[in-house]
């Protein structure tokens, strides 16, 4: 398989993951036998909230901890070059992402009285730096790897959004008093670190917020390998538990782990839905277009979030 990019083509490679709890590789149990087309690994397929499609790497569980992760995955250079060439195609679901990380926006701005400096990793175009700036944060920041998304931010935040994936040396230590992560925690590669580097940019006190899928929700145990969130984007899939543990040995009090309740349009709703992929693909941009498919509903589908603080 090839990476297909704007530039030359490379070839990945497939890697071995370990457990970001025990960190061992080994010691785990296959969910479901990897699902991978010839052409997989192209940019389309590592474009947020496409149509789903089935495509994912090999799962498992993990015996000791129960940690469920893609294994083998592609490697970092190569997944860096997916998600710089991935598109920005959710215009139309802005609405309903705002009104879902805005209550959660809501609830870590509770915790930080001064609102002095707010990072948002993997931001997209920066829709949630908009809502922090009208919570009243300063400080503001984003990081994204995505360069079509970037050139979707708005002139208000566009600069202060950094290009890449975080890493170390990207902010100076104890710059922010949050640092949020919005359907960002499953796409990692190795959580563990990133979280690391989160505390390090954290004041002390400082607070986290991630907001992600629940592999344990009654979505995910009732449609099984058809729930899309069994996506090759999807690197580690998270319980309540195992987010509390890998929190916890990144340094982080856990304060809460609650499920959230998201707001999406009738029409995002069946772009979700496990239909035949060809004949959804043929209404779906009609359905989206109408008034009925432009209703939105605030539900439980199957997302947490955890709120935890810088420990000591």
């Amino acid at each position: 398989m090839n990476v297909h990019t704007e530039g030359a083509a490379q070839r990945p490679r497939l890697e071995p993951t370990r457990c970001a709890i025990c960190r061992i590789e080994n010691e785990a149990d296959e969910i479901y036998a990897a699902s991978l087309p010839p052409d997989a690994l192209t940019p389309a397929t590592f474009s947020a909230r496409r149509l789903p499609d089935r495509t994912h790497h090999r799962l498992v569980r993990c015996r000791r901890c129960g940690l469920v992760r893609s294994d083998p995955i592609v490697d970092q250079e190569s997944m860096l070059a997916l998600y710089r060439a991935s598109t920005f195609a959710y215009e139309h679901e802005l609405d309903g992402l705002k009104a879902t990380y805005a209550r959660a926006l809501r609830r870590l701005s509770g915790l930080v009285p001064s609102r002095e400096g707010l990072l948002d990793v993997g931001c997209g175009n920066g829709f949630v730096l908009e809502l922090a700036l009208d919570l009243g944060w300063r400080g503001v920041r984003g990081v994204e790897p995505s360069q079509d998304a970037i050139a979707h931010a708005p002139a208000r935040v566009a600069p202060m959004i950094e290009s890449g994936f975080l890493q170390r040396g990207m902010f100076a230590p104890a710059s922010f008093d949050a640092v949020t992560l919005f359907q960002v925690l499953d796409h990692l590669a190795d959580p563990g670190a990133v979280l690391c580097e989160i505390r390090r940019l954290l004041r002390p006190g400082g607070v986290i917020l991630a907001l992600n899928h629940n592999v344990d929700a009654w979505s995910a145990r009732v449609l099984r390998e058809r729930s899309p969130i069994f996506d090759i984007e999807h690197t580690y899939l998270y319980s309540p538990e195992t987010m509390r543990r890998l929190f916890s040995q990144a340094g982080f009090d856990v304060i809460s782990v609650k499920p959230v309740r998201n707001t999406y349009s009738i029409g995002y709703l069946v772009h979700l839905a496990p239909l035949p992929h060809g004949p959804k693909a043929s209404f779906l941009p009609r359905l989206k277009q109408s008034k009925i498919g432009q209703i939105m509903l605030t539900l439980p589908l199957g997302n947490l979030c955890l709120l935890g603080r810088r420990s000591a």
